[in-house]
Parts: structure tokens; C-alpha cells; sequence
């Protein structure tokens, strides 16, 4: 292989080789790193305290990091359940082979709800019609053999989104603690705000006032899988102010390694939330790289229109791949250790980037840029492309769609990768595949 200079790290052809994978069909991927995952896990669990379980969220394909890579990762790391949004999302990972407690965090619908008892997937129920449904369908299913559906009663404490009022939240346990064919597993509620002090106390104090009439009728606990579960804390709560842990917490955003945009932690998790490390990364080289004259322009539009003689760098991302279009002429890239200007409007595949003052020798399309990410001493952050965007640093990384590929990388080594054709007949590396859980669960954590 040809050497590279100390300032670039091994061609990402190399590292697949080495790794027994097939290369890339596409000059742009993300990187995922499980290392960073799975300390963000142990961080976390430390910030939350013994007697806690730590259920990392998984939905929308892991924050836009995979699900299925990550979520083996996790439970490779002991983490105790996952999360998700959809009944569907739950599946694929059942089918991937993963075992730990899963719950769905919005209502399934009810033609559905035998499948997640036999796939052991936990529901949630909240307020109206759904709801009786749902208890009603699990009757019927039961009877018909199907195993007991474990049910997570949502509590509507400030967030205005879903669930029953604190005062209705009585009724709603005790229904699923009389019908047959359902196991009370949980009861949860959403922090709106989790920087307002003031605001998740009053959630919680709701929470808890809910859970006054049923205290002595359900066996809570966080050790016993006999045992339901009462849950409040995602990322903000677990990072922000003092917020009852209760039984669970459903850490998001944290476990990738970003803190809540919003959220400013205070001195009791400020060490905890700096030590979490970015999961993510997103780089590509060059299809392109030349000399456009002055007065040329760059892009559709143009937006941008060179000053002098410039060289053009373009990348293949666009906004089809998640780069989004809000970033044209506000974002950087990193080359060489170099922040340099995106330039033009971002094009459904496509971004540009002025390298014309990059120090030293041209730039070409053998060099390697970090557009999310660090090189050097240069730093792209999710918050950072979330303000170029005017949105939220949860949106930057869960927009990255499926076709940019996957890299996944522990213990200084690429473990897997996920792209558009895996084990597609007659590709490159179909006979082999890709990494296998097995293979995940052995690198060391």
C-alpha cells in the first residue's frame, strides 16, 4: 500500500482490507465508534447511580449511527433494555438477533400487538380508544396461545404529547393489571424542558403523585424481571439538574456522546457530561478537484461566484445523504487539519469546498475530509452543524440517511460495515458478509 504522510491516518481501503471487508461503492461514509459508545454507556450508568437501569434509545436507526450494529454493541456492554419509537424498529433488532428487553415508546397498533408478545416487545398504552383496543386484542390473543404482552402505561405530566393525566393514571394500571394476556411492565412519563428547573420538577412531582394510589398494588424495583418499572430521565434529566433517577432511565442523545443542546449541566454532572465522547463521524474525498477561474460560479443558483482563481474541491454528499441543504454557505469542512469554507448551494449529492488556501501542496482527490468530526486540532461538532442549519444537534446526526455507509471501528480496527448491498449476490465481499455479533461481542470494552 502506498505510505501516506504522518498527518493522515490509513486509507479507509486499507483498513477495510485488513479488516476482510469489502470496499467502499462511494467516496463519502460515516464512522461509528463503539469504543466511545460503550464508554458513554459506562459514564452514564456511573451518573445515574447502582440500582438504576440504564435503557439506551435506539430509535431512528440509533440517532442515525444503526441500530443493529449499535444496539449489539450496547448489549455486548450490559446495557438493561433498549428503547424505540416504532413496533417495527423493535423487530429488526429482534431479527438481528438481539435479546435485551425491548420497549416501544409510542402506541403499536393492535393488529400488531400478538406479534410483540411472541417477539417478547414491550407496548405502550395510554388515554382512549387505542388503548381498550390494545387490552382487548391481547385478551384475544392470549386465549389464542399467544404469550402475556408486557405493557408500559404512559403518565401525561407537562409534555402534551402522549399518555393519561396524573389522575386518570390510576385506572390505567389497574386495567392492565386486570386483563388477561398482559403484564404491567412499567409506567413512564417525558421530561418537556429537562434545562427548566423548575418545570421537571413540577413533571416529576406530578409523576409522583400518580403513583401514590398504586404504590401498594405493583412490585417495583429495578433488579427483578417480575418486577415493573417506573421511568422518567432520558439524556437531559440524567445530565441536568438533580432529577429522580426512579427505576430506569432512557438515556438518547448522551449515548452518542452529545449533550442536549439547551441543557447546560450543572457541577454535580459537568465532569460526567465533558468525559462523553461523539460517536459519530462523517468523512469524504474528493470526486473532483480543479481550478476554476475568477467570476466562476459554484453550485445551482450560484450562491457563490469564485474572486479569483480558486480550487474547488467537490464532495459526494448532499442533501439526499442528510448534509442539509440549510448548511449551504454557512459550514466548513476539515482537510489536512484545515477548517475551509463549504461554498454554494448544497446539491442533493453534492458539496463544495474552497481549498485554494490549505497550506503546502495542492489538494487532490487522495485527500481526506472530515465534514462532522475532528482532524488535527479542528473540531466539527453536531451543535455546530445544528446551528449552521438553525436546528438541533438531534436532528444532524438522525438525518443521516441509510445510503451513506457505515463504519464501524473498536479496539483500533473496523468491525462491520453496513452499506445499501450487503450480501448482495456477485458484490465484492458478498461470500464473506459483513462482521457478526459474535465478532462485536468479543472486542474487548
Amino acid at each position: 500500500m502506498t505510505a501516506y504522510p504522518s498527518d493522515r491516518r490509513t486509507p479507509i481501503e486499507q483498513r477495510l482490507q485488513e479488516a476482510g471487508l469489502p470496499p467502499l461503492a462511494r467516496m463519502a461514509w460515516l464512522e461509528v465508534d463503539l469504543d466511545a459508545l460503550r464508554g458513554n454507556l459506562a459514564i452514564l450508568r456511573s451518573a445515574v447511580g447502582a440500582g438504576v437501569r440504564v435503557e439506551p434509545v435506539v430509535k431512528a436507526d440509533a440517532y442515525g449511527h444503526g441500530s443493529v450494529p449499535v444496539a449489539r454493541a450496547l448489549e455486548a456492554a450490559d446495557a438493561d433494555g433498549l428503547s424505540v419509537a416504532t413496533l417495527d424498529e423493535a423487530v429488526e433488532l429482534r431479527d438481528a438477533g438481539v435479546t435485551l428487553p425491548l420497549l416501544v415508546l409510542y402506541p403499536v397498533p393492535a393488529a400488531w400487538l400478538g406479534e410483540a408478545a411472541r417477539r417478547r416487545i414491550a407496548v405502550t398504552l395510554g388515554a382512549g380508544e387505542l388503548a381498550a383496543e390494545a387490552l382487548a386484542v391481547a385478551r384475544a390473543e392470549a386465549a389464542a396461545g399467544a404469550p402475556a404482552l408486557e405493557v408500559h402505561v404512559e403518565v401525561e405530566t407537562g409534555l402534551g404529547r402522549g399518555g393519561v393525566l396524573p389522575a386518570d393514571a390510576a385506572s390505567a394500571v389497574n386495567a392492565v393489571l386486570a386483563a388477561p394476556g398482559v403484564r404491567l411492565g412499567g409506567v413512564w412519563t417525558h421530561l418537556a424542558a429537562a434545562d427548566d428547573s423548575q418545570r421537571t420538577i413540577d413533571q416529576d412531582r406530578r409523576f409522583a403523585s400518580a403513583m401514590e394510589p398504586i404504590a401498594d398494588v405493583v412490585a417495583w424495583g429495578a433488579d427483578s424481571a417480575a418486577s415493573a418499572r417506573r421511568h422518567l430521565a432520558g439524556s437531559g434529566g440524567v445530565l441536568g439538574d438533580d432529577v429522580p433517577r426512579w427505576d430506569a432511565v432512557r438515556t438518547g442523545i448522551s449515548i452518542y456522546g452529545l449533550v442536549p443542546d439547551a441543557l447546560v449541566p450543572p457541577p454535580s454532572t459537568a465532569a460526567m457530561a465533558a468525559a462523553l465522547r461523539p460517536v459519530m463521524a462523517l468523512y469524504a474525498r474528493p470526486v473532483r478537484v480543479l481550478e476554476l477561474p475568477e467570476g466562476h460560479g459554484v453550485s445551482y443558483g450560484p450562491s457563490f461566484v469564485t474572486q479569483r482563481w480558486s480550487r474547488i474541491a467537490t464532495l459526494p454528499v448532499g442533501y439526499a445523504d442528510g448534509w442539509r441543504r440549510a448548511f449551504s454557505d454557512q459550514a466548513s469542512g476539515l482537510v489536512r487539519g484545515v477548517r475551509v469554507p463549504l461554498v454554494g448551494r448544497v446539491a442533493m449529492d453534492a458539496v463544495m469546498a474552497d481549498v485554494t488556501d490549505v497550506p503546502g501542496e495542492p489538494v487532490t482527490e487522495r485527500d481526506e475530509f472530515v465534514l462532522l468530526g475532528e482532524q488535527g486540532a479542528e473540531r466539527i461538532t453536531a451543535y455546530e452543524l445544528a446551528s449552521a442549519g438553525r436546528t438541533i444537534s438531534y436532528e444532524a446526526v438522525t438525518g443521516m440517511s441509510r445510503r451513506l455507509a457505515r463504519v464501524y471501528h473498536a479496539a483500533g480496527s473496523v468491525v462491520e460495515t453496513r452499506t445499501l448491498v450487503d450480501g448482495r449476490p456477485g458484490w465484492p465481499g458478498s461470500s464473506s458478509g459483513t462482521a457478526t455479533s459474535a465478532t462485536l461481542r468479543s472486542t474487548p470494552s
